[in-house]
């Protein structure tokens, strides 16, 4: 098969790491996939937060309702609308930034590192969260965050394909 439909194939959800921190290069290579990533009129709307301090960690786990994972690193995946000069490209930073979060989700993967993703934005209690926790300005918006680690379990690989949800032509 294709070396990247394997890797897509093989990126699972995963909730258990071992204790082993990850390197800062493999978390500046994720960060390099994340940018990668396409955007809206080349708008770029994202901004992230590299998490490796444990007390920090330690309050994800503790208040956010789904953040309860020992991975020894998080990248909270965000966007700044501001960033953009063109006003309708401001409207998609969610999309912007969940394909920027994707990227990096595949990237780890092909790292041999296991990853989870926690949904943050709409909820506005996450949102407040995850905006003290790392101390975000306002006009920053927590779209997600991303644990990141090695993994402490395997899952086999899969695709969720349905072909009762795929038309051709028309609906």
């Amino acid at each position: 098969m294709n070396p990247i439909l394997d890797i897509i194939f093989h990126r699972r959800s995963i909730r258990k790491y071992t204790d082993r921190p990850v390197e800062p290069e493999k978390l500046d290579l994720l960060l390099q996939a994340a940018m990668s990533a396409p955007t809206a009129m080349n708008c770029k709307p994202w901004e992230f937060v590299v998490v490796t301090d444990p007390a920090k960690l330690a309050q994800f786990r503790k208040r956010l309702i789904f953040g309860n994972r020992n991975a020894p690193a998080a990248i909270v995946v965000c966007g700044n609308p501001n960033l953009s000069a063109n006003p309708a490209a401001r409207l998609f930073w969610v999309q912007d930034c969940s394909l920027a979060g994707e990227n990096i989700l595949i990237a780890a993967a092909g790292l041999g590192l296991g990853t989870v993703w926690i949904g943050v934005y709409p909820v506005s209690e996450f949102v407040r969260v995850v905006r003290e926790v790392v101390g975000l300005p306002r006009h920053v918006r927590p779209l997600g965050l991303i644990y990141v680690g090695y993994p402490a379990e395997e899952k086999p690989a899969r695709t969720q394909y349905n072909e009762k949800r795929v038309h051709w032509q028309k609906y």
